[in-house]
C-alpha cells in the first residue's frame, strides 16, 4: 500500500531499491518526489540526481552510475523509467540491455544509492527471471486504483500534509463532489488550504462553497434531479456546463455512460456481485460503483431501457439530423422526466 511507504519514506526508512509499477500514475510521481526531498536537498540535486528513460539508454549505463560515489553529499537518487522488460509486451526499446548487470546489481546494491524503478505498466511478466529478481530485491508497490477506504485514507494523508482536516461528513462530501482523479482531488486539497489559512477544521458548508464539481459530478447530480422530478434545476445544472462550455455531445456521451453504468451495476447485483466485485468487471472506481449503485434502486429495468432508448434516439440524431445539439439535450431532459 503507498501509504504505508509513504510513512516509512518520512521516518527516513529509506531502501536501497524501489520498484513502482502501475497505471496510477499520479500516485507513482508523487511517492518518488517524497523520496527526493527526504535524500537529497536542494544543492545536491543538481550533483547527485540522475535520470535514465531505458527505451534509449542501456541499463548498465544506469548501473554504472549507480555504482559511482556520490559528488559533495552522503547519498545519490536515480531514477530508470519505462523498463518494458519487465513485462511481455513487445519491447519499443532501441537499445540492448545487459540484464545479468542489473541482476547482479540487484543483489548487492551500492549503499549510498537509491535506485527507483518506474514502470507505468498494468502487469509485470512474473515469468521473466529478472522480474522475480527486482520483486525480490526492491522495496515493491504497485500502483493501483485506490479502492474507497484506500482513497479516504489518501485524502486524509494529503490533508494533514496541507494542515487541514475533514470532519467526517466533509470527507464524503468531497469524494463525492471532486471524484476520484487524484490530480483533481490534490488540486482542490492545495484550494482548500488556501482559503482557510490557519482553519484547520473543513466542514461541509466550507467544501460546498469551495470545491469544483467534475463535469462527471455534474451529470451525477443533473440525474439526481430528473429523478426526482426535478427539473427546473436539472436544467440549471446544464445550462451552467453550457455557460463553461461543455459540449452537448460530450453532456450527452457522459448522460449515456452514467445510465449504462446504472443498469449494469443494478444487473450484476442481481446476480449476486458486491460492489468490488462489480468495479474489477466493469474495469471502473469503486466509488463510483457505489454511487451508481443508490441511483440504480430507483429505476425499474423498464424504465432503465427506456430511458437508454431516449438517449441513443438523441444520440442518433445528433450526429445525423441538423437539429440544434443544444436544444436536442433540453429536449431529452424533458423526456427523461418520468
Amino acid at each position: 500500500m503507498v501509504l504505508d511507504i509513504w510513512k516509512q519514506i518520512k521516518q527516513k526508512d529509506i531502501a536501497p531499491i524501489y520498484l513502482f509499477y502501475g497505471t496510477e500514475a499520479f500516485l507513482i510521481n508523487e511517492t518518488k518526489q517524497l523520496l527526493l526531498r527526504q535524500i537529497l536537498n536542494e544543492e545536491e540535486l543538481d550533483f547527485n540526481f540522475s535520470v535514465y528513460d531505458l527505451e534509449e539508454t542501456p541499463i548498465e549505463v544506469a548501473i554504472e552510475d549507480a555504482e559511482t560515489f556520490p559528488f559533495l553529499g552522503e547519498r545519490k537518487v536515480i531514477f530508470l523509467h519505462n523498463p518494458s522488460f519487465l513485462t511481455a509486451e513487445k519491447s519499443k526499446e532501441k537499445v540492448d540491455h545487459n540484464l545479468s548487470r542489473f541482476e547482479d546489481y540487484l543483489k548487492e546494491p551500492a549503499p549510498y544509492t537509491v535506485l527507483v524503478v518506474s514502470a507505468p505498466y498494468e502487469k509485470l511478466d512474473e515469468r521473466k527471471k529478472i522480474t522475480k529478481e527486482i520483486k525480490r530485491n526492491a522495496v515493491t508497490v504497485e500502483a493501483k486504483k485506490l479502492n474507497e477506504p484506500e482513497l479516504k485514507g489518501w485524502i486524509k494523508e494529503k490533508a494533514k500534509g496541507n494542515g487541514i482536516e475533514f470532519e467526517s461528513n466533509a470527507l464524503e462530501q468531497f469524494m463525492t463532489l471532486v471524484g476520484t482523479n487524484l490530480f483533481l482531488i490534490s488540486s482542490e486539497l492545495d484550494k482548500l488550504a488556501l482559503y482557510t489559512a490557519g482553519e484547520k477544521k473543513i466542514d461541509t458548508d466550507l467544501v460546498e462553497k469551495l470545491v469544483s464539481k467534475s463535469l462527471e459530478q455534474n451529470i451525477f447530480t443533473l440525474i439526481e434531479k430528473v429523478v426526482q422530478r426535478k427539473l427546473d434545476e436539472a436544467l440549471r445544472i446544464y445550462f451552467d456546463l453550457l455557460k463553461q462550455n461543455e459540449e452537448p455531445i460530450k453532456i450527452l456521451a457522459l448522460l449515456a455512460g452514467q445510465f449504462r453504468l446504472i443498469y449494469q451495476v443494478k444487473e450484476l447485483s442481481r446476480r449476486g456481485y458486491g460492489q468490488q466485485q462489480i468495479a474489477a468487471y466493469l474495469k471502473t472506481h469503486p466509488f463510483r460503483v457505489k454511487l451508481a449503485a443508490g441511483q440504480a434502486s430507483k429505476f425499474t429495468d423498464e424504465e432503465l431501457s427506456h430511458l437508454m432508448g431516449l438517449i441513443a434516439e438523441a444520440d442518433y440524431q445528433m450526429k445525423t439530423g441538423g437539429m440544434n445539439k443544444s436544444l436536442l439535450v433540453e429536449m431529452l431532459l424533458f423526456r427523461l422526466k418520468r
